[in-house]
């Protein structure tokens, strides 16, 4: 890349971060957010918890030994450290090291 190429992709990245900063005081400028800003805002932690569910159990052959016991047992780990604790971000984390440690040591 020459050195003029270099300054249009710094002054392109440096305008798409000015928007990305300025875009919600220009769209919502009222006290009140759009009704499809409030259910994502309200369901998308539970919609991104079961694609990982999905995602985790779709390669698993429950008729082979051990049966999907880890995947299953991780799922139920992390759906009763959610009950207690209510934070999706602690619950993703802690029961994805659960995973990871049933996974590689058991």
């Amino acid at each position: 890349m020459t050195n003029y190429e270099i300054y249009i992709a710094i002054a392109i990245m440096a305008l798409v971060n000015i928007f990305t900063r300025v875009f919600p005081f220009l769209f919502f400028r009222k006290n009140e957010l759009p009704a499809y800003i409030v259910f994502i805002e309200k369901f998308f932690p539970a919609i991104i918890m079961t694609i990982l569910i999905v995602y985790s159990v779709k390669d698993v052959d429950f008729s082979i030994f051990p049966y999907g016991l880890k995947e299953v047992g991780a799922i139920a780990f992390t759906a009763i450290l959610h009950l207690i604790l209510k934070n999706y971000l602690i619950s993703i984390f802690v029961g994805t090291i659960f995973y990871m440690f049933l996974v590689q040591y058991i």
